[in-house]
This record gives C-alpha cells, structure tokens and sequence, in this order.
C-alpha cells in the first residue's frame, strides 16, 4: 500500500468543494476519484489529470506532457493522463476547473463508479 501522501490530502481538501473527492491506493500511487470516477492519478509524487480531445488543448497550451515511466524495455506513456501544471496546483479555482473537465472525461467515456458485481441468477433446469 502506498504511503500518505500530502499531495492527496491537498487534492482531496481541494475539490471536495465538487463532491466526494477521495484517492485510492493503486500501483504505488493513488486513483483520484470524484463521486465514484477516476479523474486522475498521482505518481512520482507528480498529479496527472484525465484528458481527451476536449481538455487535452489546455495541457499542451500549458506545455504539460503524458503521464510516461520507464521500463525494462523501455518508457511506456499513458496518453489519458496528462500533468497538471504548478500554477494549476497552486490556484484552487483553476484546479477544480480542470478537474471538473477531467470528470466529464469520465463520463463521456462512459467510466462507471465503481461497483459490486452483480450476483448471478441460477437458472432452473
């Protein structure tokens, strides 16, 4: 399990103006969820937020760059998560406005929160 993170308590107390703001641990960093969908990641002590056509405009203008790690064989890049930049970090309005962009992500990508799974009905022979 990943350790505390500042970041995440930043980020939490940040948006939860916005809902249910909440991290989850996932592969050595945190999911960062809002109302049950993911809306970025922290790793590397760094928070990436959810893009697609619609917001991903505002990364590159900022000159941010996708989420990327280095591998054995190589780095790999995560095109749908991209860097938010320091000055967004650092402005509460602007940060859940993009924040509020990375959830709608979410929803037209049609990310659902997440669920117990249904239980199976037996049939009758």
């Amino acid at each position: 399990m990943a350790a505390r993170s500042e970041l995440l308590d930043h980020l939490t107390d940040q948006l939860a103006p916005l809902g249910d703001a909440r991290g989850r641990p996932m592969f050595g960093g945190y999911g960062v969820y809002l109302d049950g969908l993911i809306i970025g990641i922290i790793a590397f002590d760094a928070f990436y937020l959810k893009v697609d056509d619609e917001n991903r405009p505002d990364f590159e203008a900022a000159g941010s760059a996708p989420f990327s790690y280095d591998t054995k064989s190589g780095t790999n890049t995560m095109p749908a998560y991209w860097e938010v930049p320091a000055d967004v970090l650092d402005d509460s309005d602007q940060l859940r406005a993009w924040a509020l962009k990375s959830l709608a992500v979410s929803r037209r990508a049609g990310t659902s929160p997440a669920r117990k799974p249904k239980s199976r009905k037996r049939r009758s022979s």
